[in-house]
């Protein structure tokens, strides 16, 4: 085995975003593409030499390629130890509870999350730093400016790993251990729920469905609900990893599980349903004729927590990314807690997860999460909302009314327009930012601007900001639209708009979402003059 060094020049593009580096899957594909942005975060965090890092993926297209690769990589670079889950697979959360139950120097996670995979989709890498959780903005700047002006790269010349045995073998100096990817999650999960509960669940004749969609959830679903909470054979669907997903979009909202919606929305529907996306860290949720947002969800999760063993001493705070709608902030209120509003990108709980400011997370694209990892969990959702429905006896409509009756409902939508012009989707965001002072006082379809601001960030904990995050129009104490582009995609753009009203009345807790923000639709596409300059007529995606 001889490392080699290989002359390489920069390559343009290659800049982290919110979840890493995203790409189209035949770019990673190139000579060099993957090798270069992996040599700049080794040179950006390293040196490596001595160091230890998790490695693993969601199994999309490349994944095992890529992992062969990285592993190379490091033991050219001195890595002391690598531990890989079997088959390249480690969901997000599992990476995340893996780097801090080892205590590595942190990890490589391979994943394009919620975009489709195979060929001609989309793959990812991102670091993780020892903590757990995605790699701050001072890291990802400075491997951003190392593939600016890399030179070279370092590989192991050694055949490929075994990577379906278990076990350690060596790649040049450098231990390779091949983990069972559930086993120390699954651990983890049963130190904060109360499995015996959710057992008896179960055994009463609850019934479920989860969508795993062919992604990388399916192998810790099956293992945790059927294989130890005694959940049927079939609770699981479409629990086989597949590189392209199936050919499906492995986005858990309900345009892409339509098939579990239209199952839950049947006349013998099972009492609860669940959807994960790619890399396991989002979910949707589901009852009987009951779609619940992922806004209320989290809204649900922070009220009820406590009735989960692993935080019965209850909750420190509550944060929410600046477009997931303001149910989170009354139920932080009601308990006496602080409400953080940080931008999007799970990155930024980190710090107050650290520090013992927050204790639950969550994000209105389907992700929630808490302190025992710093990623967003999507399985970690659903057996908190079982251990729920076990102790209160309650079904999912049930525990939505009763949370709605208590705190009020905040009506809530997202609009995606997707695969816009950029230039033209970019235009109408500065349009909109430059009319921002003038806003206030404006009244549009009937509704009164009260203030509107491009949003901006500062960590209480370690001080660092960030501005540019999305615009705010503010209706009063009442509605509220945010634009923002998304920075998940892969081509084009995507506009996405978040439309929130509050309601008050228990007796108007019944009306359909689009209906009863209809208002605060029409408002926003005059403000932002969607049609006129993007020509669109309707959102691609409503969730």
């Amino acid at each position: 085995m001889q490392v080699k060094t290989v002359t390489t020049t920069p390559i343009e593009g290659q800049k982290p975003g919110t979840s890493g580096l995203r790409a189209r899957t035949r770019v990673f594909m190139q000579p060099g593409y993957l090798e270069n942005f992996v040599q700049s975060i080794f040179d950006a965090v390293g040196p490596i030499a001595g160091k230890a890092l998790v490695l693993g993926g969601d199994g999309r297209f490349f994944n095992a390629r890529a992992i062969q690769t990285i592993l190379k990589m490091a033991a050219a670079n001195g890595a002391a130890r690598m531990v890989v889950g079997r088959d390249g697979l480690l969901s997000t959360p599992a990476a995340s509870a893996v780097i801090r139950h080892l205590k590595t120097d942190g990890g490589l996670i391979l994943s394009a999350s919620h975009n489709p995979g195979g060929e001609d989709g989309d793959f990812g890498l991102k670091y993780n730093i020892p903590a757990g959780g995605p790699a701050p903005e001072s890291i990802t700047g400075a491997i951003h400016a190392r593939t600016r002006e890399i030179t070279e790269y370092r590989i192991l010349e050694a055949p490929d790993i075994n990577l379906s045995a278990e076990g350690e073998t060596r790649l040049g100096e450098t231990v390779v251990e091949v983990i069972d990817p559930v086993a120390i999650y699954a651990d983890l999960m049963r130190r904060l729920f109360d499995f015996d509960k959710i057992r008896g669940l179960f055994a009463s004749g609850f019934r479920m469905r989860f969508d795993a969609m062919h992604a990388v959830t399916g192998p810790y679903a099956t293992a945790i609900l059927e294989g130890e909470l005694g959940a049927p054979g079939g609770t699981v669907l479409n629990a086989v990893p597949l590189p392209d997903f199936a050919g499906g979009h492995p986005d858990p909202n309900p345009v892409y599980a339509a098939a579990l919606m239209c199952e839950m929305f049947a006349a013998d529907a099972p009492d609860f349903g669940a959807a994960s996306d790619g890399d396991g860290d989002r979910n949707m949720i589901v009852g009987r004729g009951v779609y619940v947002t992922p806004s209320d969800s989290l809204a649900v999760l922070a009220a009820n927590i406590h009735l989960a063993p692993g935080y019965a001493g209850g909750i420190a705070g509550v944060a929410r990314s600046m477009p997931t709608s303001r149910a989170a902030d009354r139920v932080a209120a009601h308990l006496g807690v602080p409400a953080f509003e940080t931008p999007t990108g799970w990155k930024f709980f980190g710090t107050l997860l650290d520090a013992g400011k927050a204790t639950i997370c969550g994000e209105e694209s389907a992700g929630t999460g808490s302190n025992h990892v710093r990623e967003k969990d999507g399985l970690w959702a659903v057996l908190l909302w079982l251990n729920i429905l076990a102790v209160t006896g309650k079904s999912v409509a049930e525990i939505l009314g009763d949370h709605w009756a208590r705190h009020g409902r905040d009506y809530y939508s997202r609009h995606d327009y997707e695969g816009l012009d950029k230039a033209a989707a970019e235009g109408l965001i500065e349009a909109l930012r430059a009319r921002l002072g003038s806003l206030p006082g404006t009244e549009v379809e009937g509704l009164t601007v009260t203030a509107a601001d491009d949003f901006a960030y500062t960590d209480p904990v370690d001080g660092s900001t960030a501005t540019g995050q999305g615009v705010r129009v503010i209706f009063g104490e009442t509605a509220r639209a945010v634009f923002r582009l998304s920075g998940t995609g892969t081509e084009g753009a995507t506009l996405r708009v978040y439309l929130e009203r509050f309601e008050p009345d228990p007796e108007r807790h019944g009306e359909d979402p689009q209906r009863a923000l209809a208002q605060v639709i029409r408002a926003a596409d005059r403000l932002a003059g969607i049609r006129e300059r993007l020509g669109r007529d309707a959102p691609d995606v409503r969730t």
